[in-house]
Protein backbone atom coordinates (compact mmCIF):
# COMPACT_ATOMS: atom_id res chain seq x y z
CA UNK A 1 0.00 0.00 0.00
CA UNK A 2 1.43 3.42 -0.62
CA UNK A 3 0.77 6.41 1.56
CA UNK A 4 -2.80 7.50 0.42
CA UNK A 5 -4.46 3.62 1.13
CA UNK A 6 -2.58 3.30 4.35
CA UNK A 7 -3.83 6.85 5.13
CA UNK A 8 -7.46 5.41 4.06
CA UNK A 9 -7.15 2.65 6.49
CA UNK A 10 -6.08 4.51 9.45
CA UNK A 11 -8.92 6.90 8.94
CA UNK A 12 -11.48 4.39 8.83
CA UNK A 13 -9.58 2.98 11.52
CA UNK A 14 -10.66 6.00 13.75
CA UNK A 15 -14.23 6.11 12.77
CA UNK A 16 -15.25 2.86 13.59
CA UNK A 17 -13.57 3.09 16.66
CA UNK A 18 -15.54 6.72 17.10
CA UNK A 19 -18.64 4.36 16.66
CA UNK A 20 -17.66 1.73 19.07
CA UNK A 21 -17.98 4.39 21.39
CA UNK A 22 -13.84 3.99 22.21
CA UNK A 23 -11.81 7.10 24.07
CA UNK A 24 -11.74 10.08 22.04
CA UNK A 25 -8.02 10.39 22.29
CA UNK A 26 -7.73 7.19 20.75
CA UNK A 27 -9.48 7.44 17.89
CA UNK A 28 -8.40 11.35 17.42
CA UNK A 29 -5.02 9.20 17.32
CA UNK A 30 -5.84 7.42 13.80
CA UNK A 31 -6.65 10.65 12.39
CA UNK A 32 -4.02 12.40 13.08
CA UNK A 33 -1.89 9.73 11.93
CA UNK A 34 -3.63 9.21 8.69
CA UNK A 35 -3.05 13.15 8.16
CA UNK A 36 0.39 12.68 8.84
CA UNK A 37 0.97 10.42 6.14
CA UNK A 38 -1.02 12.34 3.75
CA UNK A 39 1.15 15.07 4.34
CA UNK A 40 4.58 13.30 3.75
CA UNK A 41 7.01 14.05 1.15
CA UNK A 42 9.21 11.27 0.80
CA UNK A 43 7.70 7.21 -0.46
CA UNK A 44 6.13 5.70 2.68
CA UNK A 45 7.90 2.25 1.94
CA UNK A 46 11.63 4.21 1.91
CA UNK A 47 10.34 5.25 5.71
CA UNK A 48 9.24 1.69 6.75
CA UNK A 49 12.29 -0.06 5.25
CA UNK A 50 14.61 2.57 6.81
CA UNK A 51 12.84 1.73 10.14
CA UNK A 52 12.19 5.56 10.73
CA UNK A 53 8.38 5.25 11.19
CA UNK A 54 9.07 6.44 15.01
CA UNK A 55 10.30 9.96 13.89
CA UNK A 56 6.51 10.93 12.65
CA UNK A 57 4.56 13.14 14.90
CA UNK A 58 2.62 10.95 17.15
CA UNK A 59 3.59 7.41 15.96
CA UNK A 60 4.22 5.20 18.88
CA UNK A 61 5.39 1.39 18.74
CA UNK A 62 1.22 0.41 18.36
CA UNK A 63 0.94 2.84 15.26
CA UNK A 64 3.92 1.55 14.13
CA UNK A 65 3.78 -1.78 14.15
CA UNK A 66 0.07 -1.45 11.99
CA UNK A 67 1.25 1.01 9.36
CA UNK A 68 4.73 -1.49 8.69
CA UNK A 69 2.06 -4.49 8.09
CA UNK A 70 -0.23 -2.23 5.58
CA UNK A 71 2.76 -1.35 3.86
CA UNK A 72 4.95 -4.33 3.45
CA UNK A 73 1.25 -6.84 3.67
CA UNK A 74 -1.19 -4.53 2.31
CA UNK A 75 -3.42 -6.00 4.50
CA UNK A 76 -4.08 -5.32 8.40
CA UNK A 77 -6.12 -7.64 10.85
CA UNK A 78 -7.04 -5.44 13.47
CA UNK A 79 -8.67 -3.35 10.85
CA UNK A 80 -10.59 -6.44 9.50
CA UNK A 81 -11.46 -7.32 13.19
CA UNK A 82 -12.70 -4.09 13.99
CA UNK A 83 -14.72 -3.99 10.34
CA UNK A 84 -16.17 -7.45 11.11
CA UNK A 85 -17.51 -6.15 14.96
CA UNK A 86 -19.73 -3.77 13.98
CA UNK A 87 -23.15 -4.14 11.64
CA UNK A 88 -21.92 -3.63 7.85
CA UNK A 89 -24.71 -1.26 7.68
CA UNK A 90 -23.61 1.23 10.39
CA UNK A 91 -20.77 2.70 8.58
CA UNK A 92 -22.75 3.54 5.51
CA UNK A 93 -24.62 5.95 7.68
CA UNK A 94 -22.31 8.43 7.89
CA UNK A 95 -22.81 8.82 4.38
CA UNK A 96 -26.16 10.90 5.29
CA UNK A 97 -25.53 14.40 5.42
CA UNK A 98 -25.39 15.16 9.21
CA UNK A 99 -25.22 12.40 10.60
CA UNK A 100 -21.40 11.78 11.99
CA UNK A 101 -20.05 9.41 14.44
CA UNK A 102 -21.66 10.15 17.70
CA UNK A 103 -25.43 10.40 16.38
CA UNK A 104 -25.00 7.36 14.68
CA UNK A 105 -23.80 5.34 17.45
CA UNK A 106 -26.54 6.69 19.03
CA UNK A 107 -28.90 5.35 16.99
CA UNK A 108 -27.54 2.18 16.67
CA UNK A 109 -27.77 1.80 21.14
CA UNK A 110 -31.36 3.51 21.50
CA UNK A 111 -32.94 2.57 18.24
CA UNK A 112 -31.35 -0.54 16.84
CA UNK A 113 -30.82 1.46 13.41
CA UNK A 114 -28.24 -0.61 11.75
CA UNK A 115 -28.45 0.54 7.99
CA UNK A 116 -29.41 2.98 5.74
CA UNK A 117 -33.06 0.89 5.16
CA UNK A 118 -34.00 0.97 8.75
CA UNK A 119 -33.41 5.11 8.71
CA UNK A 120 -36.32 6.38 7.20
CA UNK A 121 -38.88 4.77 9.03
CA UNK A 122 -38.17 5.92 12.52
CA UNK A 123 -37.96 9.81 11.48
CA UNK A 124 -41.18 9.54 9.87
CA UNK A 125 -42.65 8.25 13.11
CA UNK A 126 -40.45 11.05 14.89
CA UNK A 127 -38.68 8.99 17.09
CA UNK A 128 -35.57 10.33 16.24
CA UNK A 129 -36.26 14.10 17.10
CA UNK A 130 -36.64 12.94 20.76
CA UNK A 131 -32.76 11.55 20.96
CA UNK A 132 -30.48 13.76 22.82
CA UNK A 133 -28.37 15.90 20.08
CA UNK A 134 -31.29 15.61 17.38
CA UNK A 135 -34.47 17.18 17.36
CA UNK A 136 -36.75 18.08 14.64
CA UNK A 137 -34.80 20.21 12.35
CA UNK A 138 -31.90 17.25 12.10
CA UNK A 139 -34.84 14.69 11.94
CA UNK A 140 -36.37 16.67 9.31
CA UNK A 141 -32.69 17.31 7.55
CA UNK A 142 -31.75 13.37 7.88
CA UNK A 143 -34.87 13.14 5.98
CA UNK A 144 -34.18 15.48 2.77
CA UNK A 145 -30.59 13.47 2.68
CA UNK A 146 -32.15 10.37 2.53
CA UNK A 147 -34.58 11.24 -0.69
CA UNK A 148 -31.63 13.29 -1.28
CA UNK A 149 -29.47 9.78 -1.40
CA UNK A 150 -31.89 7.96 -3.30
CA UNK A 151 -32.72 10.00 -6.18
CA UNK A 152 -29.12 9.77 -7.13
CA UNK A 153 -28.32 6.26 -6.02
CA UNK A 154 -27.29 4.99 -9.07
CA UNK A 155 -25.06 7.88 -10.00
CA UNK A 156 -21.38 8.62 -9.88
CA UNK A 157 -19.07 11.31 -10.12
CA UNK A 158 -17.28 11.74 -13.12
CA UNK A 159 -14.05 10.90 -11.34
CA UNK A 160 -15.04 7.84 -9.91
CA UNK A 161 -15.74 6.68 -13.15
CA UNK A 162 -12.71 8.19 -14.62
CA UNK A 163 -10.70 5.17 -12.66
CA UNK A 164 -12.93 3.00 -13.46
CA UNK A 165 -12.81 3.21 -17.19
CA UNK A 166 -9.26 4.91 -18.35
CA UNK A 167 -7.32 1.09 -17.10
CA UNK A 168 -10.18 -0.46 -19.07
CA UNK A 169 -9.93 1.75 -22.03
CA UNK A 170 -5.85 1.28 -22.38
CA UNK A 171 -6.47 -2.25 -21.95
CA UNK A 172 -9.26 -2.61 -24.54
CA UNK A 173 -6.67 -0.52 -26.45
CA UNK A 174 -3.84 -2.93 -26.53
CA UNK A 175 -5.91 -6.08 -27.57
CA UNK A 176 -5.03 -7.57 -31.26
CA UNK A 177 -8.61 -7.68 -32.37
CA UNK A 178 -9.21 -4.13 -31.60
CA UNK A 179 -8.86 -1.53 -34.66
CA UNK A 180 -10.32 1.39 -32.68
CA UNK A 181 -11.77 2.05 -29.45
CA UNK A 182 -13.09 4.98 -27.14
CA UNK A 183 -15.53 5.55 -24.34
CA UNK A 184 -18.82 7.04 -25.41
CA UNK A 185 -22.03 8.18 -23.30
CA UNK A 186 -22.09 11.14 -20.34
CA UNK A 187 -18.32 10.00 -19.72
CA UNK A 188 -17.00 10.74 -22.86
CA UNK A 189 -19.04 14.22 -22.81
CA UNK A 190 -16.94 15.02 -19.54
CA UNK A 191 -20.58 15.49 -17.61
CA UNK A 192 -20.07 16.71 -13.71
CA UNK A 193 -22.10 12.81 -13.01
CA UNK A 194 -22.66 10.02 -14.99
CA UNK A 195 -25.17 6.70 -14.92
CA UNK A 196 -22.89 4.18 -16.24
CA UNK A 197 -20.03 3.76 -18.69
CA UNK A 198 -20.29 3.52 -21.96
CA UNK A 199 -17.02 1.50 -24.22
CA UNK A 200 -16.97 1.45 -27.60
CA UNK A 201 -14.61 -0.42 -29.96
CA UNK A 202 -14.25 -1.88 -33.73
CA UNK A 203 -13.14 -5.18 -34.26
CA UNK A 204 -13.65 -7.97 -37.07
CA UNK A 205 -13.39 -10.47 -34.44
CA UNK A 206 -16.42 -9.13 -31.67
CA UNK A 207 -16.23 -12.59 -29.35
CA UNK A 208 -12.78 -12.26 -28.42
CA UNK A 209 -13.42 -8.77 -27.36
CA UNK A 210 -16.44 -9.23 -25.55
CA UNK A 211 -15.07 -11.85 -23.73
CA UNK A 212 -11.86 -9.88 -22.82
CA UNK A 213 -14.18 -7.11 -21.51
CA UNK A 214 -15.29 -9.63 -18.99
CA UNK A 215 -12.57 -10.81 -17.90
CA UNK A 216 -11.22 -7.51 -17.10
CA UNK A 217 -9.53 -7.34 -13.30
CA UNK A 218 -12.34 -4.44 -11.99
CA UNK A 219 -15.34 -6.50 -13.21
CA UNK A 220 -17.11 -7.68 -9.97
CA UNK A 221 -20.51 -9.12 -12.09
CA UNK A 222 -21.25 -10.00 -15.50
CA UNK A 223 -24.82 -8.90 -16.51
CA UNK A 224 -25.00 -9.61 -19.70
CA UNK A 225 -22.50 -11.92 -22.53
CA UNK A 226 -23.65 -11.68 -25.50
CA UNK A 227 -21.97 -11.79 -29.73
CA UNK A 228 -21.81 -8.14 -29.92
CA UNK A 229 -22.68 -6.62 -26.42
CA UNK A 230 -21.88 -7.17 -22.93
CA UNK A 231 -22.80 -5.45 -19.31
CA UNK A 232 -21.14 -5.70 -16.36
CA UNK A 233 -20.82 -4.05 -12.69
CA UNK A 234 -17.34 -2.48 -11.90
CA UNK A 235 -16.10 -1.28 -8.47
CA UNK A 236 -17.76 1.37 -6.75
CA UNK A 237 -21.18 -0.36 -8.29
CA UNK A 238 -20.94 1.71 -11.72
CA UNK A 239 -22.62 -0.73 -14.54
CA UNK A 240 -20.19 -0.53 -17.73
CA UNK A 241 -21.29 -1.60 -20.97
CA UNK A 242 -19.70 -2.60 -24.44
CA UNK A 243 -20.57 -2.66 -27.95
CA UNK A 244 -18.37 -4.16 -30.37
CA UNK A 245 -18.76 -2.88 -34.37
CA UNK A 246 -17.19 -2.91 -37.52
CA UNK A 247 -15.06 -0.36 -38.00
CA UNK A 248 -16.76 1.41 -40.93
CA UNK A 249 -20.01 1.61 -38.73
CA UNK A 250 -17.62 2.73 -35.89
CA UNK A 251 -17.69 6.52 -36.55
CA UNK A 252 -21.59 7.15 -36.71
CA UNK A 253 -21.55 3.85 -33.27
CA UNK A 254 -19.41 6.34 -31.71
CA UNK A 255 -21.25 9.69 -32.19
CA UNK A 256 -24.46 7.77 -31.96
CA UNK A 257 -23.37 6.34 -28.55
CA UNK A 258 -21.66 9.75 -27.29
CA UNK A 259 -25.00 11.53 -27.42
CA UNK A 260 -26.23 13.59 -25.88
CA UNK A 261 -29.91 12.60 -26.48
CA UNK A 262 -31.15 16.05 -27.47
CA UNK A 263 -27.51 16.81 -29.20
CA UNK A 264 -28.38 14.00 -31.66
CA UNK A 265 -32.21 14.76 -32.37
CA UNK A 266 -30.87 17.73 -34.23
CA UNK A 267 -27.96 15.94 -35.73
CA UNK A 268 -30.78 13.51 -37.89
CA UNK A 269 -33.25 16.49 -38.92
CA UNK A 270 -30.20 18.27 -40.46
CA UNK A 271 -29.36 14.84 -42.25
CA UNK A 272 -32.87 14.71 -43.29
CA UNK A 273 -32.80 18.17 -44.40
CA UNK A 274 -30.38 17.20 -46.96
CA UNK A 275 -31.87 14.31 -48.18
CA UNK A 276 -29.74 11.93 -45.85
CA UNK A 277 -30.39 9.57 -43.12
CA UNK A 278 -28.48 9.52 -40.29
CA UNK A 279 -28.42 6.25 -37.92
CA UNK A 280 -25.80 4.34 -35.42
CA UNK A 281 -25.13 2.48 -38.37
CA UNK A 282 -23.96 5.30 -40.87
CA UNK A 283 -25.58 8.39 -42.80
CA UNK A 284 -27.11 7.01 -45.84
CA UNK A 285 -27.84 8.88 -49.12
CA UNK A 286 -31.86 7.90 -48.76
CA UNK A 287 -34.94 9.19 -48.11
CA UNK A 288 -35.80 6.23 -45.68
CA UNK A 289 -34.37 4.74 -42.45
CA UNK A 290 -31.69 1.94 -43.69
CA UNK A 291 -28.66 -0.09 -42.91
CA UNK A 292 -27.69 -0.31 -46.50
CA UNK A 293 -23.82 -0.07 -46.63
CA UNK A 294 -24.20 0.73 -51.22
CA UNK A 295 -25.76 4.04 -49.68
CA UNK A 296 -23.54 4.70 -46.93
CA UNK A 297 -21.75 7.88 -47.44
CA UNK A 298 -17.49 7.29 -46.34
CA UNK A 299 -17.01 8.61 -43.20
CA UNK A 300 -13.81 7.57 -41.88
CA UNK A 301 -14.35 9.79 -38.71
CA UNK A 302 -16.46 11.51 -36.52
CA UNK A 303 -15.54 14.89 -38.12
CA UNK A 304 -16.55 13.94 -41.62
CA UNK A 305 -19.92 13.39 -40.24
CA UNK A 306 -20.27 16.73 -39.18
CA UNK A 307 -18.70 18.20 -41.92
CA UNK A 308 -21.40 16.39 -44.48
CA UNK A 309 -24.14 17.80 -42.40
CA UNK A 310 -22.22 21.59 -42.69
CA UNK A 311 -21.18 21.76 -39.47
CA UNK A 312 -17.46 22.26 -37.72
CA UNK A 313 -16.64 19.47 -35.95
CA UNK A 314 -18.52 20.08 -32.34
CA UNK A 315 -16.18 18.27 -29.47
CA UNK A 316 -18.12 15.61 -27.61
CA UNK A 317 -18.42 17.95 -24.28
CA UNK A 318 -20.17 20.84 -26.39
CA UNK A 319 -22.98 18.35 -27.24
CA UNK A 320 -26.03 19.15 -25.48
CA UNK A 321 -27.88 21.20 -27.78
CA UNK A 322 -27.15 24.60 -26.10
CA UNK A 323 -26.31 26.35 -29.16
CA UNK A 324 -23.41 24.35 -30.50
CA UNK A 325 -25.04 24.61 -34.00
CA UNK A 326 -25.35 27.51 -34.45
CA UNK A 327 -21.60 27.93 -33.90
CA UNK A 328 -20.81 25.00 -35.64
CA UNK A 329 -22.40 26.43 -39.12
CA UNK A 330 -20.54 29.93 -38.52
CA UNK A 331 -17.60 28.30 -37.67
CA UNK A 332 -17.37 30.19 -34.31
CA UNK A 333 -16.55 27.35 -31.82
CA UNK A 334 -15.30 28.02 -28.62
CA UNK A 335 -12.16 26.36 -28.13
CA UNK A 336 -11.95 24.21 -25.09
CA UNK A 337 -9.31 24.94 -22.36
CA UNK A 338 -6.70 22.57 -22.35
CA UNK A 339 -4.75 21.85 -18.81
CA UNK A 340 -1.76 22.77 -20.79
CA UNK A 341 -3.49 26.41 -20.81
CA UNK A 342 -3.25 26.79 -16.88
CA UNK A 343 -0.72 29.25 -15.47
CA UNK A 344 -1.35 28.39 -11.92
CA UNK A 345 -4.17 28.05 -9.45
CA UNK A 346 -5.41 30.42 -6.82
CA UNK A 347 -7.40 28.16 -4.25
CA UNK A 348 -5.79 25.52 -2.63
CA UNK A 349 -5.12 24.33 0.21
CA UNK A 350 -1.74 22.59 2.79
CA UNK A 351 -0.81 20.31 5.13
CA UNK A 352 -1.03 23.95 7.67
CA UNK A 353 -4.82 22.87 7.11
CA UNK A 354 -6.68 19.96 5.77
CA UNK A 355 -4.74 19.49 2.58
CA UNK A 356 -1.74 17.17 2.24
CA UNK A 357 0.95 18.28 1.00
CA UNK A 358 4.19 20.64 2.15
CA UNK A 359 4.42 24.24 0.79
CA UNK A 360 7.77 22.99 -0.49
CA UNK A 361 6.02 19.48 -2.10
CA UNK A 362 3.51 21.88 -3.75
CA UNK A 363 5.59 24.29 -5.17
CA UNK A 364 7.77 21.56 -6.44
CA UNK A 365 5.26 20.23 -8.26
CA UNK A 366 3.66 23.55 -9.51
CA UNK A 367 7.14 24.39 -10.73
CA UNK A 368 7.89 21.31 -12.31
CA UNK A 369 4.66 21.67 -14.31
CA UNK A 370 5.94 24.77 -15.73
CA UNK A 371 3.41 26.83 -14.23
CA UNK A 372 4.08 30.54 -13.53
CA UNK A 373 2.48 30.72 -10.09
CA UNK A 374 0.29 28.94 -7.37
CA UNK A 375 -1.09 30.15 -4.28
CA UNK A 376 -1.83 28.50 -0.71
CA UNK A 377 -5.18 29.54 0.34
CA UNK A 378 -5.55 26.74 3.26
CA UNK A 379 -9.37 27.50 5.47
CA UNK A 380 -9.60 30.44 8.10
CA UNK A 381 -9.78 29.84 11.67
CA UNK A 382 -13.79 29.64 11.82
CA UNK A 383 -13.42 26.39 9.51
CA UNK A 384 -11.79 24.50 12.94
CA UNK A 385 -13.17 21.10 11.83
CA UNK A 386 -10.38 21.77 8.81
CA UNK A 387 -8.24 23.04 11.34
CA UNK A 388 -8.28 26.06 9.74
CA UNK A 389 -5.57 29.33 10.45
CA UNK A 390 -5.64 31.97 13.48
CA UNK A 391 -4.17 34.95 12.51
CA UNK A 392 -0.87 33.73 14.59
CA UNK A 393 -0.86 30.10 12.21
CA UNK A 394 -1.54 32.76 9.64
CA UNK A 395 1.86 35.17 10.50
CA UNK A 396 4.24 32.04 10.39
CA UNK A 397 2.98 30.64 6.74
CA UNK A 398 3.38 33.78 5.50
CA UNK A 399 6.83 33.83 6.83
CA UNK A 400 7.11 29.74 5.09
CA UNK A 401 5.85 30.88 2.07
CA UNK A 402 8.12 34.07 1.42
CA UNK A 403 11.00 31.59 2.10
CA UNK A 404 10.18 29.06 -0.54
CA UNK A 405 9.46 31.99 -2.82
CA UNK A 406 12.66 33.36 -2.00
CA UNK A 407 14.90 29.63 -2.47
CA UNK A 408 12.91 29.79 -5.90
CA UNK A 409 14.19 33.37 -6.49
CA UNK A 410 17.83 32.42 -5.65
CA UNK A 411 17.79 29.78 -8.36
CA UNK A 412 16.80 32.51 -11.10
CA UNK A 413 12.95 31.02 -11.19
CA UNK A 414 10.45 33.43 -11.88
CA UNK A 415 7.41 30.96 -10.12
CA UNK A 416 6.04 32.51 -7.59
CA UNK A 417 4.66 30.98 -4.43
CA UNK A 418 1.52 33.36 -3.33
CA UNK A 419 0.15 33.85 0.25
CA UNK A 420 -3.41 33.71 1.02
CA UNK A 421 -6.39 32.70 2.62
CA UNK A 422 -10.09 31.12 2.32
CA UNK A 423 -11.48 33.32 4.75
CA UNK A 424 -14.95 32.16 5.83
CA UNK A 425 -17.63 34.04 5.15
CA UNK A 426 -19.54 35.11 8.57
CA UNK A 427 -23.28 36.04 9.66
CA UNK A 428 -21.62 39.18 10.46
CA UNK A 429 -18.88 39.90 7.88
CA UNK A 430 -15.65 38.16 7.06
CA UNK A 431 -13.83 35.78 9.86
CA UNK A 432 -10.52 38.15 9.36
CA UNK A 433 -10.38 41.54 9.87
CA UNK A 434 -9.06 43.84 6.39
CA UNK A 435 -5.75 44.63 8.01
CA UNK A 436 -4.51 40.96 7.89
CA UNK A 437 -6.64 40.28 4.67
CA UNK A 438 -4.94 43.32 3.03
CA UNK A 439 -0.70 41.32 4.26
CA UNK A 440 -2.47 38.50 1.61
CA UNK A 441 -1.88 38.40 -2.54
CA UNK A 442 -4.90 36.56 -2.97
CA UNK A 443 -8.40 36.52 -1.09
CA UNK A 444 -10.60 33.38 -1.32
CA UNK A 445 -14.24 34.18 0.38
CA UNK A 446 -16.68 31.48 0.71
CA UNK A 447 -19.63 30.69 2.58
CA UNK A 448 -19.60 27.42 4.57
CA UNK A 449 -22.06 27.76 6.68
CA UNK A 450 -25.08 29.07 4.75
CA UNK A 451 -28.65 30.33 6.35
CA UNK A 452 -32.09 28.69 4.77
CA UNK A 453 -32.80 32.01 4.07
CA UNK A 454 -32.04 32.57 -0.06
CA UNK A 455 -31.90 36.99 0.64
CA UNK A 456 -29.52 36.39 3.96
CA UNK A 457 -26.85 34.30 2.12
CA UNK A 458 -27.39 36.31 -1.32
CA UNK A 459 -26.80 39.69 1.33
CA UNK A 460 -23.30 37.89 2.53
CA UNK A 461 -21.96 37.04 -0.74
CA UNK A 462 -23.05 40.56 -2.01
CA UNK A 463 -21.24 42.43 1.08
CA UNK A 464 -18.05 39.56 0.76
CA UNK A 465 -17.67 40.65 -2.90
CA UNK A 466 -17.79 44.45 -2.16
CA UNK A 467 -14.79 44.06 0.60
CA UNK A 468 -12.10 45.95 -1.44
CA UNK A 469 -9.70 42.77 -0.05
CA UNK A 470 -11.80 40.12 -1.18
CA UNK A 471 -10.37 38.82 -4.80
CA UNK A 472 -12.63 36.06 -5.41
CA UNK A 473 -15.85 34.31 -4.15
CA UNK A 474 -14.96 30.38 -3.86
CA UNK A 475 -17.12 27.20 -4.81
CA UNK A 476 -20.01 29.75 -5.61
CA UNK A 477 -23.25 27.14 -5.26
CA UNK A 478 -21.63 25.03 -2.31
CA UNK A 479 -22.74 21.89 -3.91
CA UNK A 480 -21.30 18.76 -3.48
CA UNK A 481 -21.83 16.48 -6.29
CA UNK A 482 -24.25 13.39 -5.01
CA UNK A 483 -24.16 14.75 -1.66
CA UNK A 484 -25.23 17.93 -0.90
CA UNK A 485 -27.60 20.61 -3.17
CA UNK A 486 -26.26 23.74 -3.99
CA UNK A 487 -27.88 26.43 -1.39
CA UNK A 488 -30.29 29.26 -2.13
CA UNK A 489 -29.08 32.35 -3.31
CA UNK A 490 -30.17 34.74 -5.97
CA UNK A 491 -27.26 34.17 -8.27
CA UNK A 492 -27.87 37.75 -10.59
CA UNK A 493 -27.99 39.44 -7.94
CA UNK A 494 -24.26 37.94 -6.68
CA UNK A 495 -23.23 38.11 -10.57
CA UNK A 496 -24.21 42.03 -10.72
CA UNK A 497 -21.85 42.35 -7.62
CA UNK A 498 -18.96 41.10 -9.14
CA UNK A 499 -19.06 42.43 -12.07
CA UNK A 500 -19.51 45.90 -9.96
CA UNK A 501 -16.62 45.21 -7.89
CA UNK A 502 -14.60 43.39 -10.08
CA UNK A 503 -14.30 40.23 -7.95
CA UNK A 504 -13.73 36.75 -9.74
CA UNK A 505 -15.89 34.33 -9.78
CA UNK A 506 -13.90 30.99 -9.14
CA UNK A 507 -14.57 28.01 -11.35
CA UNK A 508 -14.30 25.05 -8.76
CA UNK A 509 -12.46 22.29 -10.76
CA UNK A 510 -12.55 19.91 -7.75
CA UNK A 511 -14.36 17.01 -9.10
CA UNK A 512 -16.55 16.49 -6.31
CA UNK A 513 -17.62 20.42 -7.02
CA UNK A 514 -17.50 21.74 -10.74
Amino acid sequence: MDKDEVAAVLSEIGTLLELKGENPFKTRAYHNAARVLEGLTEPLDKIVAENRLGELKGFGEALQDKVARLVTTGSLPYHDELKASLPPGLPALLEVQGLGPKKVKRLHDELGIDSMEKLEAPCQAGRIAGLEGCGEKSQAKILEAIAFKRQFASRHCLIDALVCAEPILESLRGHPDVVRCSTAGSLRRWKEVIGDIDFLVSSRNPAAVIGFFVAQPGVQTVLAHGDTKASVILAGGIQADLRVVGDEEYPFALAYFTGSKEHNIVMRQRAIARGLRLNEYGLFRSSEETRDPALRVDCREERDIFEHLGLAYVPPELREDHGEFAAAESRRLPRLVEWTDLRGSLHNHSNWADGRDSLEAIAAHAHELGLDYWAITDHSRASFQANGLDVRRLEQQIEAVAAVHRSYAAEGSDFRLLTGIEVDILKDGLDFDDGVLARLDVVVASLHVPSSDALENTRRLVRAAENPQVHQLGHLSGRLLLEREAYKFDLPAVLKACADTGTWIELNASPYRF
